[in-house]
């Protein structure tokens, strides 16, 4: 799989890692043991970026427990999710716990408090704990406040969506990135799953067979791959068989421009 630096300076991540949003957010053992074998798959695809978040009910536990053994073969990114201070100090606490005493990129999710949540995590970048600092907004209505942290050149990351019915990020978040060098990690590649439900008949994914896309799945992440201003996609899934599936989008050839409007328009019917 396609590696990517996380921004300026940063680690090289292989392009398609895991969201853990409601698929990671389970109780007992068997479906643990349902959510370690996706974890098995992206592990053996070569996907090593997970993303988590305590605004996920039990994903960071779960996620936690599914590493345990192998948690350096892992590049972990958590959030901190409050707008008090200290509950954000303890859910960073609690993470560093699941996590093996390291977090790789600690975020602040959907910019809540993000002074006071980013003064947090650089302190726990000093400690040597937390690798890389970053910043979440899924609401294209935040993305001017979204771009405003950008530039005090506190956060190494973003993320935010991309896919072709969320284009908004183009605007400013997408170039501004790539001005500042920060790393760049797409959530909803697949629409939440809403784009994957309206597939296009396969005859019509032919033109992007040379570019490696058998699945409509595949044609969602090479289509926000393709923009190399992206560092890394983390589209959620709870079934092992679609994680490989996913990392496999993850090799060249991209799309070019002409790919990229065909999958525009399947995607707009």
């Amino acid at each position: 799989m396609e590696e990517r630096p996380l921004g300026d300076g940063g680690p090289s991540l292989p392009v398609v890692g895991m969201g853990t949003w409601r698929t990671f957010d389970v109780r007992g053992d068997d479906a643990v043991a349902a959510a370690r074998r996706v974890v098995d798959a992206a592990l053996a695809a070569g996907a090593r970026v997970f993303d988590s978040s305590p605004m996920y009910g039990a994903a960071e536990q779960v996620l936690g427990e599914t590493l345990e053994g192998r948690r350096d073969e892992a590049f972990v990114a958590t959030k901190l999710w409050s707008h008090s201070p200290v509950e954000g100090r303890h859910q960073a606490d609690r993470a560093l716990r699941f996590f093996g005493g390291r977090i790789d990129l600690l975020q602040v999710h959907n910019l809540a408090a993000w002074e006071a949540q980013l003064a947090t995590i650089e302190e726990l970048r000093e400690a040597g704990v937390v690798g890389l600092a970053g910043a979440t907004h899924y609401s294209p209505s935040a993305f001017g406040e979204l771009a405003a942290v950008m530039r005090t050149g506190r956060v190494q990351a973003i993320q935010v969506p991309y896919n072709p019915q969320e284009r908004e990020v183009e605007r400013e978040i997408l170039p501004l990135a790539e001005e500042l060098g920060i790393g760049v990690l797409v959530m909803r590649p697949l629409g939440g799953g809403s784009l994957v439900g309206r597939a296009p008949a396969p005859g019509e994914l032919e033109p992007l067979r040379e570019h490696g896309v058998e699945t409509w799945s595949q044609a969602l992440l090479k289509w926000a791959l393709s923009d190399p201003r992206c560092t890394v996609a983390i589209p959620a899934t709870s079934r092992p068989g679609r994680m490989t599936e996913n990392a496999a989008a993850g090799e060249p050839p991209w799309l070019g421009p002409e790919e990229r409007a065909l999958v525009e328009r399947l995607a707009g019917r």
